[in-house]
């Protein structure tokens, strides 16, 4: 969409919806994608009520909470799912708050609405003999794109980076072969997050190729360049991931940098990590997302109980 379209689909939304994505990029440190979803949200809910009225201008600036009813039911007639529908919600419950908290409106037309209910589902896992093919073939692949690829991969899986945390790693951060790699995550904020021999070895032999990715003549940041100066996109991280989950025999509908993020933070808990060095490593703000791994501790606990009990040994030796 272009910047003038753009403004004018704002425009439809909000008078105050610049100063709203303003004040979440300047006082939360929001991302460009966070940003973007937000935009999405709130103007799909704003050309839901502007329908029928096409000269409508700022329609969320005056909707009551029927009217959110109204759109969310809409929502529910799509057949959306839940957790998008509970997603759009959120969006507006966040406008409406900062439209009252700047005394732009009175009240919250969002605040006495509930959450489409969602259950909670578990995220698609990776066995650590899956991730062993896909390290393993990564390793095969020949040429100045296998040891990229193989640093990629090494990385993604032995620190649970975001994939956008990783595609943008500045070069600066890997020139002297750290123990312990700084991440930059959500909100501009810093974590600490240990590096594994294997990884530290996937990324020496990547830095010996990682000329061939920057053209003659020219200079690049991060640690893994794309084009016109910029990282590898997350999109061709994405891409080069399911090519290798097809040479490794693997499922590509279930490999993805997210997913390996996930095996990153399961392996962790099936190897006796706990709940909060996971949260840290993971850059989670709160512990509760990263409770949904808690089906892994219940796992283990109930392997330790049925090994270690002395209840346990005796049935087992009676």
């Amino acid at each position: 969409m272009s910047r003038r379209r753009t403004e004018i689909a704002s425009e439809c939304v909000s008078r105050y919806f610049e100063a709203f994505l303003e004040m979440l990029l300047a006082e939360r440190g929001a991302s460009a994608n966070t940003l973007a979803a937000y935009r999405r949200d709130l103007e799909d809910a704003g050309r839901f009520l502007a329908a029928g009225n096409p000269d409508a201008r700022a329609v969320l600036d005056g909707a009551t909470t029927e009217d959110l009813r109204r759109y969310l039911s809409h929502l529910d007639g799509l057949g959306m799912a839940p957790r998008t529908s509970a997603r759009r919600l959120s969006a507006l419950r966040q406008f409406y708050r900062f439209l009252y908290g700047d005394g732009l409106r009175t009240d919250d037309p969002s605040g006495v609405l509930e959450s489409p209910r969602q259950g909670r589902s578990l995220p698609k896992i990776l066995s650590e003999d899956d991730v062993d093919r896909l390290l393993e073939q990564a390793a095969a692949t020949r040429g100045a794109e296998g040891k990229r690829l193989c640093a990629l991969v090494e990385l993604c899986y032995a620190t649970g980076m975001r994939v956008t945390e990783l595609v943008g790693l500045p070069l600066s951060s890997m020139q002297r072969d750290p123990e312990v790699l700084v991440v930059r995550g959500k909100g501009d904020k810093e974590r600490m997050v240990p590096l594994s021999p294997p990884a530290r070895g996937a990324v020496r032999a990547y830095l010996a190729v990682r000329d061939d990715f920057v053209p003659e003549g020219t200079d690049n940041p991060f640690l893994f360049p794309g084009r016109g100066g910029k990282h590898l996109t997350r999109q061709r991280f994405f891409q080069l991931l399911k090519l290798l989950a097809e040479k490794a025999a693997l499922d590509p509908r279930k490999v993805s940098p997210h997913v390996l993020r996930h095996a990153f933070a399961t392996h962790l808990l099936h190897h006796d990590a706990d709940l909060r060095s996971v949260q840290q490593m993971l850059g989670h703000a709160d512990i509760s997302t990263t409770q949904i791994y808690t089906h892994v501790l219940d796992e283990r606990m109930r392997r330790l109980v049925a090994e270690r009990h002395p209840l346990a040994r005796r049935a087992t030796h009676g």
